[in-house]
């Protein structure tokens, strides 16, 4: 079973560090008596030219599949206020898929999340992150999902698994191709002992190549394709009342997006419109020759 560290920025500490170093901030929120610096929600080095390069090479070159494995993107604090909202989720809204492969739990299609989860489902579904996810992995054209559909918050508790698979190909409303799922674990102090970890499956015959334990603050990048088979499939063996949390967002591509933008029309003004319409009756009405001497006519000298 292959295991190899996630790309760190400067060790466990360096989102701290980093924070430390910026100037203090103006904007803040305070969810359960805890301010949370709107500023600080995500580490500045998402915004620095030579790691997204580092990581663009770490994509290209991971096995069994292309993925990436990375920490500390996040503000600690904004993800264990997440991690706490599992809690406050309303029972009736859990999904459960249990059968011989699986047994999980996942949010129905975002709704009731509290203000921690909305903080941190809003960064991965905005436009700035989106395309720090296309430039990584150089797919042109992605789009998000800010319905969550297959994602949201998932929980496995003990005893739970989540058999070698490989995940869906298309939106199940929209239809529009499954390119890639992010997700960013929430579980404090996780032993390895008890299982769970993220496994990733390749090679002849088919074994684990890469094992990532589902630790706070451990963020996963997940191609998709033909290949791309992972997941946890031994049964957990966490004591009584630990679960294994993760929250996880879907990104999409268009295979027709290129030959319908160039067919596209663009704004179309009323106006102009009829201006144009008049002179197509012009044109058909009148001799040719006339229409030509009217042109040079009314033709700025």
């Amino acid at each position: 079973m292959g295991e190899r560290p996630a790309l760190r920025l400067d060790g466990a500490d360096a989102y701290a560090a980093a924070m430390t170093a910026a100037p203090p901030a103006g904007d803040y929120v305070v969810i359960r008596g805890r301010q949370l610096d709107l500023a600080r929600r995500v580490n500045p080095c998402l915004f620095d030219p030579a790691y997204i390069a580092r990581l663009r090479d770490e994509v290209a070159n991971a096995q069994p599949f292309p993925h990436l494995v990375v920490h500390d993107w996040f503000d600690p604090l904004l993800l264990e206020l997440v991690r706490e909202e599992f809690d406050l989720y309303r029972a009736s809204n859990w999904k459960l898929y249990f059968d011989d492969l699986q047994n999980v739990r996942r949010s129905a299609t975002y709704q009731g999340f509290g203000p921690a989860s909305e903080i941190y489902f809003a960064i991965v579904n905005s436009g700035w992150f989106v395309d720090l996810l296309a430039q990584i992995s150089g797919v042109e054209d992605l789009l998000p999902d800010p319905q969550l559909y297959g994602g949201g918050l998932h929980e496995t508790r003990a005893g739970g698994k989540f058999g070698i698979h490989r995940d869906f190909d298309r939106h199940v409303r929209h239809g529009l191709d499954n390119r890639m799922v992010f997700m960013t674990y929430l579980n404090k102090d996780w032993d390895p002992a008890w299982g769970a970890s993220l496994e990733l499956w390749g090679g002849e015959p088919p074994h684990c190549m890469r094992s990532i334990p589902p630790e706070l603050g451990t963020s996963v990048l997940l191609l998709h394709g033909p290949n791309s088979f992972h997941g946890h499939p031994l049964p957990m063996t966490t004591p009584d009342g630990v679960t294994r949390r993760s929250v996880a967002t879907y990104y999409y591509h268009n295979r027709d997006a290129v030959p319908l933008r160039v067919g596209r029309v663009t704004t179309v003004f009323l106006t102009a419109h009829r201006s144009k319409r008049l002179r197509y009756f012009v044109r058909q009405l009148l001799p040719p020759v006339l229409v030509d001497a009217i042109k040079r006519f009314i033709a700025p000298r």
